[in-house]
């Protein structure tokens, strides 16, 4: 008898199923595995756990504390956690020895990868081409098949930015930075332009200004911020990634969200001070102390408007923001460090008109998406509530208490302590014993 193909099979049923498997769905994954009445299947069409392996420089180093990783804010004892990879790696003496001011990203994906092997349920090269509404259910067709579920965790990450003079322009030599390690071209002897300056511009102008074998011959690093400014990393600001505060944020007036996030940015977009003093002590080597050729041009207030072939490379036309007075560079290679956007996944584009967006999903209080579809179906978004729940959102430090909110939502039930500690910080206007929620509401406006 002839089998039957994958096509017409029925599809795999699964209690919850993730699409992505990044920091978010494996901190997911390791949260669901100790609780054993589920089962779960994650895909991803990478063939093995990556984490942005495009940036992943020789020196790169986390923005958060090592604390922050995939479990250890709702259960200090998982053995997910990365004090227990340290332990099962013999490493854990040595590395408090160590006094590292940063843990290294390569050491930090050593980590997750770790975890992703210990984990069932995680398919590597299973592409996600489809999800569909079928009899009352989410049907996801893909390369490894069809599954069907009532819950769908989203966790495939954000699109890199591409500003509009270059968005024609992408080819071996003009690259966003989440491609930067991937693309294999000699620097030797060229003008290189990075744009952005953010952490990842910082840390590939640093990258590029230390290279001696292969070097350039000139390095410019343009921004349209007003400085190279610092990550502010103090402690009343990091309060802003708490719990409590993201509750406080989701459930302030539209208005005031999107002014405080123009307010946050140096919270979670500047770079660290210890990589601008690095870059800085670097330029004083390259200027006074060495015998270096290297060109080095740091330009911020400048904005690229257009870009254009030149008779040798590239001709970038910048703007500055404070002079009315366009300015030109010539270059050879473009890195774009210009970072990501939100913007709805292709595989859900059949069900597109159903989901509501507005400049982003539009989420609940348990990160569960604000849609039409069967009410016994829920799609859950990691990472993408920027605009609902703070700068703190795409962040690695609130992903365990999401995880932690998302599993009390799928199990209807309190497995997870998900109630945020008491924040040094009153972000609400207290009540007084005559006082209620409804002066809050409309103090609220």
């Amino acid at each position: 008898m002839r089998p039957l193909t994958q096509s017409i099979m029925r599809p795999a049923k699964r209690d919850v199923m993730g699409i992505g498997i990044g920091p978010s769905n494996l901190s997911l994954a390791a949260l669901l595995h100790p609780i054993g009445r589920l089962n779960a299947t994650f895909l991803d069409q990478k063939p093995e756990f990556q984490w942005h392996p495009g940036l992943m420089m020789p020196d790169a180093s986390l923005q958060v504390h090592f604390l922050k990783d995939l479990v250890s804010l709702v259960d200090p004892t998982s053995r997910y956690s990365f004090l227990s990879f340290l332990a099962k790696k013999g490493r854990l003496l040595q590395f408090i020895n160590a006094s590292f001011s940063r843990v290294l990203r390569c050491e930090f994906e050593e980590y997750y990868r770790w975890v992703s092997k210990q984990i069932p349920g995680l398919l590597f090269d299973s592409s996600v081409e489809n999800v569909a509404v079928e009899d009352g259910a989410l049907t996801l067709h893909g390369s490894s098949g069809r599954w069907r579920t009532g819950r769908l965790v989203i966790g495939s990450g954000l699109t890199p930015y591409i500003p509009p003079a270059a968005v024609d322009m992408i080819c071996p030599t003009v690259m966003h930075a989440s491609d930067f390690m991937h693309r294999k071209i000699s620097f030797t002897d060229k003008r290189i332009s990075v744009i952005g300056g953010g952490q990842t511009g910082a840390e590939i102008f640093k990258h590029l200004i230390e290279l001696t074998a292969g070097a350039p011959y000139r390095v410019d690093w343009i921004s349209r911020r007003a400085n190279f400014l610092p990550l502010d990393e103090s402690a009343f600001t990091n309060e802003l990634y708490t719990p409590e505060y993201s509750d406080y944020f989701f459930d302030l007036p539209r208005n005031t969200r999107a002014s405080l996030i123009c307010e946050q940015k140096l919270a979670s977009d500047g770079v660290s001070g210890i990589l601008l003093s690095s870059i800085f002590r670097r330029i004083y080597e390259i200027q006074y102390l060495r015998s270096s050729f290297l060109e080095l041009s740091l330009r911020p207030a400048r904005e690229l408007v257009s870009m254009c072939k030149g008779e040798r490379g590239w001709r970038l036309t910048l703007q500055h923001a404070h002079r009315d007075i366009p300015e030109t560079v010539d270059t050879d290679i473009v890195i774009l460090a210009t970072g990501y956007i939100t913007s709805l996944p292709p595989y859900l584009s059949s069900i597109a008109k159903r989901i509501a967006w507005d400049d982003g999903f539009q989420v609940e209080e348990d990160f569960s998406i604000q849609w039409d579809g069967p009410p016994n179906c829920k799609i859950y978004v990691q990472g993408y509530a920027r605009n609902q729940r703070g700068v703190a959102d795409p962040n690695l430090g609130l992903i365990p208490w999401r995880n932690a909110t998302i599993i009390n939502s799928i199990m209807g039930a309190q497995l997870y302590e998900c109630s945020p500690q008491k924040s040094f910080i009153d972000w609400e206007v207290p009540l007084t014993d005559h006082e209620d929620a409804t002066l809050l509401t409309s103090i609220q406006g």
